[in-house]
């Protein structure tokens, strides 16, 4: 059987994921900059990476994501990043009609999907501060890990920047009027989901489901539970949702085509 590749060059990190007859038989995550760097070869149109030296020589590669249009991958058939996310998460949660909602490095998507399709989808791809980034640079002013950061959802404490680089002087304005680092944080999700709050009601759905780094966040999806009173689901691996959904529409365009 045909193994698929499926390969999202993300922003922050590249995810590639290995798929045979329905299942993920292998994958691995790089920070982008060390992947480019280490396995890059600058070239005049762009930049190229040989999948030989990653041993995927053979696989049939589909790609989609941030960087796929700069990089050269040989055969490797592109995809819009909408596609492969919705493909991903059918495939990963079975179902067909919700609302998906995908937190990468430096942007933020919101799909309506109904019978496994995308109908209609909004992006905030402008401000760093509906992103993963934002998390990260919070986590730093704070003095806390991303992961410690993510598990504060109560009592938050309200935050007016809508820019990251102002949020970061108000968030050590608000350590100064000697709020606490747990409210703050909390506060801190709080801000991202409402930067999003907008595009999720436009969207609406009964189900809403999470994918992209910023899925982990475990505040973030008790505080969307909380304020929009819908059920929200975590992809169980959101992070590969991507390259996953590449190896789907590969699997599948390959079934339509030996029907013909």
């Amino acid at each position: 059987m045909v193994v698929m590749l499926g390969i999202d060059l993300g922003s922050r990190n590249v995810k590639i994921v290995q798929m045979q007859d329905g299942l993920v038989i292998n994958h691995a995550l790089y920070d982008t900059i060390w992947f480019y760097r280490n396995y890059g070869a600058r070239l005049r149109s762009g930049l190229a990476w040989d999948l030989g030296e990653l041993g995927f020589a053979d696989d049939q590669v589909i790609a989609t994501g941030y960087g796929k249009i700069m990089v050269q991958m040989g055969q490797a058939r592109q995809i819009p990043e909408i596609q492969a996310h919705v493909k991903g998460a059918v495939f990963q949660t079975g179902l067909h009609d919700f609302t998906l909602l995908d937190i990468g490095g430096q942007d933020t998507k919101v799909v309506k999907v109904r019978e496994g399709r995308p109908v209609d989808f909004m992006t905030n791809d402008r401000c760093a501060a509906s992103s993963g980034r934002y998390l990260e640079n919070m986590s730093v002013v704070l003095g806390m890990s991303v992961e410690e950061l993510s598990s504060y959802s109560k009592a938050p404490v309200e935050l007016n920047a809508t820019c990251a680089i102002f949020g970061e002087s108000e968030i050590i304005a608000r350590i100064v009027e000697g709020c606490s680092l747990e409210e703050l944080a909390a506060g801190v999700n709080l801000s991202l989901y409402r930067r999003s709050a907008s595009m999720l009601q436009q969207m609406a759905s009964e189900l809403i489901v999470l994918s992209g780094g910023g899925a982990l966040n475990k505040a973030l999806q008790e505080i969307i539970a909380r304020e929009t009173g819908r059920e929200v689901l975590r992809l169980p691996e959101p992070q590969l949702n991507g390259a996953i959904g590449c190896c789907v529409s590969g699997g599948m365009e390959n079934a339509q085509n030996s029907e013909q």
